[in-house]
């Protein structure tokens, strides 16, 4: 049996840990050949794709610093490269940080906004500038459902990913008919590996659902969406219902 993204080659950024690297094993699991962006974790990276080459797919690791502009407009293409092509692309990687407005340093803002915001239209408008003809292609944006709830403990960050959220649509139009571009936007899933002073995990009691998303569940709607040839502009929300309170 066919599996739903054979032969496609997809480009997951931040892929060596945590959301990115379930993503990563997913999409491999469904038939995708994966390249597995890292910045700093190198032995991560190597372990997700020994991993997938183990399980009988193709992977490789690349690296770069999304803040850095050279690195990042030809992270698309090193990965095109190193698979032998590419028509996907994951924007995971993503800064989280607490910011104030009164006290938000410029240096700041635009750091989070070059990552969070800046990189994924970067790395899509490169992704469609490498399709060959014929090709059809996904981008597919790891958003926060604070995209549509801002909140003024983490003011830079929200705003990134506020922009992310009217850039999908933005990019769906413009990167038509050839390319389609979604978003999943992830409630309560994981807290941050080093969470900042007084960060407050979501309470379950707050989840309509009563039960925090997981891991697999984001991965499970990536690889719907692209999977799915007539869906562009979306954005899934995966919060068990969070943003309904």
């Amino acid at each position: 049996m066919r599996k739903p993204l054979e032969g496609r080659n997809i480009l997951v950024t931040g892929a060596a840990v945590r959301v990115g690297r379930a993503v990563a094993l997913a999409l491999a699991d469904a038939g995708a050949a994966v390249a597995v962006h890292y910045r700093e974790s190198v032995v991560e990276a190597a372990e997700v794709v020994d991993r997938i080459k183990s399980l009988g797919g193709r992977a490789a690791a690349v690296r770069a610093e999304l803040g850095d502009r050279g690195e990042r407009a030809s992270l698309a293409a090193r990965a095109a490269d190193a698979l032998g092509g590419l028509d996907g692309l994951v924007n995971n990687a993503s800064l989280f940080e607490q910011s104030r407005l009164p006290d938000l340093a410029p240096e700041d803002w635009h750091r989070m906004l070059d990552v969070n915001t800046c990189a994924p239209m970067i790395l899509g408008r490169e992704l469609a500038r490498l399709l060959p003809d014929g090709v059809e292609g996904d981008v597919i944006h790891i958003n926060d459902i604070h995209c549509l709830r801002p909140r003024g403990d983490y003011f830079s960050y929200t705003q990134s990913k506020a922009l992310l959220h009217a850039l999908t649509g933005n990019m769906a139009l413009a990167l038509a008919p050839r390319v389609r571009v979604n978003a999943v936007a992830l409630g309560a899933v994981l807290p941050p590996s080093s969470p900042p002073e007084a960060y407050e995990h979501t309470a379950r009691e707050a989840i309509p659902l009563e039960r925090f998303p997981s891991v697999p569940d984001v991965a499970a709607a990536v690889v719907f969406l692209l999977s799915c040839r007539s869906i562009t502009g979306e954005t899934i929300r995966v919060d068990g219902g969070q943003h309904l309170r």
